[in-house]
């Protein structure tokens, strides 16, 4: 297999970056911008985090390279995503009316967690028959 160039490690990175700049413009608002959804918001609110740190997690097993074991990219991939997590929520301590949460740490690793054995599997960047 040909070694990949810097651009194309580059792209396999954006997906990753730009989900990252997401969570961190979302836990950057003040609570007096943040909508209320009524009934809903605890549900709407805590499934954002799982939907958001499970696709953060797929794009780091996506942007992973391929040489390492399916296992090690899952891993690595769910530590990064738990990583990001406890920074987020670090960062969001310093933010008008905000507070951080271990619950919501947990809520995010669920997602990574979730989606990584759900989704890896179906990766083009997998070990799959399909992707051979």
């Amino acid at each position: 297999m040909a070694a990949m160039t810097f651009r194309t490690i580059l792209l396999r990175w954006v997906p990753a970056l730009s989900i990252m700049a997401l969570i961190f413009f979302f836990s950057s608002l003040p609570s007096e911008r943040i909508p209320y959804y009524g009934g809903w918001d605890y549900v709407i609110k805590k499934g954002s985090h799982a939907l958001g740190y499970g696709l953060l997690g797929l794009s780091y097993y996506y942007a992973l390279p391929r040489s390492l074991s399916r296992v090690y990219r899952l891993s690595l991939a769910l530590i990064m995503a738990i990583l990001f997590a406890l920074s987020d929520e670090y960062h969001q301590s310093f933010v008008q009316g905000r507070t951080s949460s271990l619950g919501d740490v947990a809520i995010d690793s669920m997602g990574a967690a979730i989606a990584l054995f759900l989704g890896a599997g179906y990766s083009s960047n997998s070990r799959s028959i399909s992707s051979r």
